[in-house]
């Protein structure tokens, strides 16, 4: 009897034994898979505007990046160069503190284009954006629209800055905003520099960076159409949306989540990238 209880003793502290090194080893693997996940995602977000506006359109979406986590920084470029632009953001870009996702709305495309070279650019999102190739510039790209395409009422350059035709801002560029919020971007305009439009791309960072693209269906700005060719030239993944051009003021939860969906893949695609690379050699 008394060997007995001793064996049943011996098995009892046994399980326990066994059960707690279970229990720590599933919650180290818990913790491992946590920090993975977590490493795997890219927290730091660079939005980047477009010409004749500023950067607070950006609020909707940094509000909803925000809350789910991001560290957001909203570039004040002063659209008066392409050079220009590009050296603010590259500023914006050095002050992160790990990887980044880096995001243009229209104009903002071209910026990024550039910018997004720099080796702490994990993945490049545009936003109903020009995404432009080596040698190209927005002017380039704009001075023969394709017949039947809206054309954009572009005042004439006065100084060597552009405006748009503030009776017809709102149709044009913010057809699904509010009329009392489009009469303010209207009255808001930032002139925009006519050489930031003559701006070249020296190298397109969408051919080595994982790219997402937000098209939009109802742009008066930017041609649907113009959108679907340069986002399939970028090898971008796509996501379509019924809306101006002024999506970002729109549909700001539409925007944050394409930019989610890029910060949580935008590393994993470049690894997946390489490794092909490195394959075919």
């Amino acid at each position: 009897m008394k060997n007995n209880a001793m064996a049943i003793g011996v098995r009892t502290r046994f399980i326990y034994g066994v059960l707690a090194i279970m229990t720590i080893m599933l919650g180290i693997g818990e913790n491992t898979m946590a920090q993975t996940k977590s490493t795997t995602v890219v927290k730091n977000i660079i939005l980047v505007h477009g010409g004749l506006v500023d950067g607070s359109g950006w609020e909707g979406v940094y509000n909803v990046l925000k809350k789910d986590g991001y560290t957001v920084t909203i570039v004040q470029n002063p659209t008066i160069s392409l050079a220009d632009d590009v050296a603010v953001t590259k500023r914006a870009i050095a002050l992160q503190n790990g990887p980044v996702i880096l995001v243009g709305h229209s104009y903002g495309g071209a910026v990024i284009t550039e910018a997004g070279n720099d080796p702490k650019v994990a993945g490049l999102v545009y936003i109903a954006a020009f995404a432009l190739d080596k040698g190209e510039s927005v002017s380039s790209l704009i001075k023969d629209p394709p017949p039947g395409a809206p054309v954009p009422p572009i005042l004439p350059p006065v100084d060597g800055f552009l405006l748009l035709d503030k009776a017809k801002f709102p149709a044009s560029f913010a057809g699904d905003v509010s009329p009392e919020k489009a009469e303010f971007m209207a009255d808001s305009q930032v002139p925009w520099g006519v050489d930031a439009l003559g701006g070249t791309i020296s190298e397109a960072a969408w051919k080595a960076k994982p790219t997402w693209y937000l098209l939009t269906t109802e742009d008066r700005m930017l041609p649907p159409d113009a959108q679907r060719l340069m986002s399939k030239r970028a090898g971008a993944t796509v996501v379509e949306v019924k809306s101006s051009h002024a999506v970002y003021v729109s549909h700001p939860q539409a925007v944050a989540h394409i930019i989610e969906e890029a910060a949580r893949g935008a590393l994993v695609a470049a690894k997946d990238k390489e490794t092909t690379t490195a394959a075919a050699r």
